[in-house]
């Protein structure tokens, strides 16, 4: 299907959505729209990485500019198409009714109208003012607006700008806090490693110190029974011995010494 305005296609298609204007060095990204290369250039600003399309949103890795020559040989047609319509002989515009050139406009009902027109009881109490002014009015108008699309542009490209910027220190903040979090469980955990290691010496004095305890306690124990048998011992030779009681107190004391010696 034939589009309804070919014109108005062509002005789109050859047209930065940026700039608003003719395409300058036109480049195009990976997903296929296409844009002057200092427009694009100036919408990503310092930004290497993590750049998105202003038109589709979609987010590459890194930058790819491509450069499209057959756009920019369609836009230097067009160009050279305008400068030689602007040459041309403008071709009068005729009323439909009175077959008269079209040289006033009507501002009630927005259209040309002829001179003829302008006498009839249809617009006679209309304002009317000459082509060439109305002309003038509109091209002010279009430029007016034409400006605050393209500040309201610049706010945008601004407010994608800074968030862009505030995303990439979130998500360096957000790295950061990861690591210090890591390095704190890192740390809480050669603590306690640091802690049992040194309650081991601790644990191991006190099993020592139970031992040796144990050891004493015996070694007095067998102390002692040692020195009550010397105490008899040294008692019994101290009183007169008996020839009949020679063989027995001999028997009774190398018996009992011998016990002794043995518990040791």
């Amino acid at each position: 299907m034939a589009a309804a305005h070919p014109a108005k296609t062509l002005q789109d298609e050859i047209t930065c959505t940026l700039c608003l204007e003719y395409f300058k060095d036109p480049v195009s990204l990976d997903c296929d729209h296409s844009f002057c290369r200092a427009c694009i250039t100036q919408c990503w600003g310092g930004f290497d990485t993590d750049v998105s399309c202003p038109e589709c949103g979609k987010l590459f890795p890194q930058r790819n500019l491509r450069l499209n020559r057959q756009l920019r040989n369609i836009v230097e047609a067009a160009r050279e198409l305008r400068l030689q319509i602007g040459k041309e002989p403008e071709t009068k515009r005729l009323c439909e009714k009175h077959k008269e050139p079209l040289k006033l406009f009507c501002k009630e009902d927005e259209i040309p109208i002829c001179l003829v027109c302008d006498r009839s009881k249809e617009h006679r109490d209309h304002t009317v003012i000459p082509g060439e002014e109305a002309a003038e009015e509109f091209k002010e108008k279009i430029q007016a607006h034409l400006k605050t699309l393209r500040e309201e542009r610049e706010k945008l490209l601004g407010c994608k700008v800074s968030g862009e910027k505030r995303k990439q220190e979130y998500l360096t903040q957000t790295e950061r806090q990861k690591i210090v979090s890591e390095f704190q469980q890192l740390r809480h955990f050669l603590e306690e490693q640091e802690r049992l290691l040194l309650a081991q010496p601790e644990t191991l004095d006190k099993e020592i110190e139970e031992i040796q305890n144990e050891n004493a306690t015996k070694l007095s124990e067998q102390i002692s029974c040692l020195s009550e048998l010397i105490s008899e011992l040294e008692g019994k030779c101290q009183k007169p011995v008996t020839l009949h009681l020679t063989g027995a107190l001999q028997q009774n004391v190398w018996g009992r010494s011998h016990v002794g010696y043995k518990s040791l």
